[in-house]
């Protein structure tokens, strides 16, 4: 198994959760001459550079008119923050902004950045996301204002005061197997053409993660599975995912996508996957993804 973190996660900076309860330390480290930002505008992220080797860019706090989320501090110790720039039609027009980059989705871009810069945008996007469609509480339906920069959001009706925290649906993706030289992949009708991955599915209420495991490949495919085992873990802020990586052994072999949550999928042998070039009619899944490093690993190990 491959030692790196995948894409999008080991983000380098110290989330200090410690300090988001101090209001005071929060503001002076808002208006620090040394305190940065990494804006998000419509979920997109703020880069510069080439197309194809964009960089993020932070900023300076000033200028920057929007309800700030701690994010944590850099590795020079300079306090992190993103805001939310949705609410403004033109981003370009900010002087704190122009001329400095452009907002771009981060799913073109996560892939071409640097890993510890893709995994600040993510992190940065996820908080973003949350916070934007968690404005009201899901107990009373009051406002919810941000606290403790922005990780918590706190009812604002005093006879509620629920702390809502921050969200992320845990998912499991999974490589199946024969024993052998094989694997499934399938493909879902939104893929860009030809491209095809491992499965995957929603963890629901009740369910150990093995249990999802053994229902998705048997809902999607018609296959059981034994031997499952995880492999990593991947943040995937598209919108709010954790990406759980296992792998699982084939008891059955006949697949039956009958049930229409796949567009086609079968088996694929090794060699097959060694030696085609990616084309319109079979590639892989985007190599930012746990998907393609599950195959990847899948196939130095034979």
């Amino acid at each position: 198994m491959m030692n790196r973190p995948n894409i999008y996660a080991a983000a380098p900076v110290d989330r200090a959760s410690l300090r988001r309860k101090d209001e005071d330390w929060l503001t002076e480290a808002w208006l620090a001459p040394a305190s940065r930002v990494l804006p998000v505008w419509q979920t997109k992220s703020f880069v510069a550079g080439p197309q194809d080797a964009p960089r993020a860019v932070l900023l300076p706090a000033e200028g920057l008119d929007a309800v700030p989320i701690f994010l944590g501090l850099m590795e020079d110790g300079a306090p992190l923050f993103t805001v939310d720039l949705s609410m403004v039609e033109e981003p370009d027009a900010l002087p704190a902004l122009r001329g400095h980059g452009r907002f771009e989705d981060l799913r073109a871009t996560g892939p071409l950045m640097p890993e510890g810069e893709a995994a600040l945008c993510a992190y940065a996007r996820g908080m973003v996301w949350w916070n934007a469609r968690h404005r009201f509480c899901g107990v009373c339906g009051s406002p919810a204002a941000s606290a403790e920069g922005g990780h918590v959001r706190l009812c604002t009706n005093p006879d509620c005061a629920t702390h809502h925290f921050p969200r992320t649906d845990p998912a499991v993706i999974m490589l199946v197997h024969d024993g052998g030289d094989r694997i499934v992949l399938g493909r879902q009708s939104r893929f860009p053409p030809g491209m095809h991955s491992v499965l995957a599915g929603f963890l629901e209420p009740g369910e150990s993660l093995e249990d999802t495991v053994a229902r998705e490949v048997f809902e999607e495919v018609g296959l059981t599975v034994t031997d499952i085992q995880y492999r990593s873990s991947q943040p995937w802020p598209f919108p709010s995912s954790l990406m759980l990586g296992f792998t699982a052994r084939a008891t059955s072999f006949d697949i039956d996508t009958g049930n229409d949550e796949l567009e086609s999928a079968r088996w694929f042998d090794r060699d097959f996957l060694r030696t085609h070039t990616p084309d319109e009619t079979f590639r892989l899944a985007r190599p930012d993804s746990i998907a393609h490093r599950l195959i990847r690993e899948w196939m130095a190990e034979g």
